[in-house]
């Protein structure tokens, strides 16, 4: 483990609170990555507010780390930075020689614009509640609720009981898409289907996601949406169907997690390296890389399930994919707190 720094209290923050940030003009300066050289590495580190545990930081690393091996970058990362450290680490990096750095900022949203302010020449590119800033600060989210919706059709369909349930972290506008995609693919195919919801009021809490989770498969939940990391263990030991959520895991249950929407980060990394290694990047918000027509979003493969899945579900989740990808359908964004029925 790489400069690992003291564990963050992020247990209510909003990823997406838009804070008074000021103003955040910049004047005129060499774009970042200007006067790199070809025939050297590009320096790119990571600051993550987590452990690289928590699936949300842990899919950026991953992206990382296949574009240290891919594209030849120097990388090196932190985790579990406090928001008091934020400015420090950045600096550290800046100051370093790295060109690019990217990571969660949602707790620390004045802080990393203040200090990317003070480093125009490095490009840095977070996980945002609000827009960049000219001329160096982009940002990022995971914008996943497309495969959440195609998630949903099959939680619907395999639903046994007609109530589906979905455990998350807290009822903010970017946890929230998810959950209320993933009840609306669920109504698409069973219009009577009923919804629990519970949110454990923390990125990074297994035991209490459980906790939650089995109080849902004891109310009568058959099909679960695991949000959070601790969601799955319950499905296991109840013998229910889960759905997984950023990463694919089937691997901790191969005969519960059918599957789930994966965010895969490394569109956005490949375009963040490309435009700084050409001396051209500039403030965005790269949203968009992570949708599925990009690549930055897909259903995980239904690994045992793929035999034992009815063929009319397969056959109306790919339709709704179809659909999707060539823009004919439009998941819904809604960013308001569901709550169960």
């Amino acid at each position: 483990m790489e400069n690992d720094h003291s564990k963050t209290q992020r247990a209510g923050l909003s990823r997406r609170s838009v804070l008074e940030l000021g103003a955040l003009g910049l004047a005129a300066a060499a774009l970042p990555g200007a006067a790199f050289a070809k025939d050297k590495k590009l320096k790119v580190a990571a600051i993550f507010a987590t452990p690289i545990e928590e699936p949300w930081d842990n899919q950026i690393h991953v992206a990382l780390l296949k574009a240290q091996k891919e594209l030849g970058i120097d990388y090196k990362w932190s985790e579990k930075v406090q928001t008091a450290d934020f400015s420090r680490v950045m600096r550290e990096y800046a100051q370093g020689g790295y060109q690019l750095v990217l990571g969660d900022a949602f707790a620390a949203e004045r802080e990393s614009r203040r200090t990317a302010k003070q480093f125009p020449k490095t490009a840095w590119l977070f996980g945002s509640g609000a827009g960049p800033a000219e001329p160096n600060f982009g940002v990022f989210d995971n914008w996943i609720h497309e495969p959440a919706y195609l998630s949903g059709m099959i939680a619907g369909k395999m639903s046994k009981s007609g109530t589906v349930g979905a455990v998350a972290a807290m009822g903010i506008p970017e946890v929230n898409r998810l959950v209320n995609a993933f009840f609306a693919g669920a109504k698409e195919v069973n219009p009577n289907v009923k919804k629990k919801v519970a949110f454990i009021g923390s990125f990074f809490d297994p035991p209490k996601a459980k906790e939650a989770a089995v109080a849902q498969i004891d109310a009568g939940v058959d099909v679960i949406y695991a949000e959070r990391f601790g969601v799955i263990e319950a499905a296991v030991e109840k013998k229910i169907y889960a759905i997984s959520n950023m990463s694919d895991q089937s691997s901790l249950g191969p005969d519960t997690v059918i599957t789930g929407p994966v965010w895969d980060m490394y569109p956005t990394v490949e375009q963040a390296i490309k435009l700084v290694k050409a001396g051209v990047f500039t403030a965005q918000d790269y949203g968009d890389f992570s949708r599925m027509a990009k690549g930055g979003s897909y259903l995980a493969p239904y690994h045992k399930f793929d035999k034992t899945l009815p063929a009319e579900v397969k056959d109306l989740v790919e339709k709704k994919k179809a659909e999707i990808l060539e823009g004919n359908f439009r998941v819904d964004v809604d960013e308001n707190t569901p709550v169960s029925d």
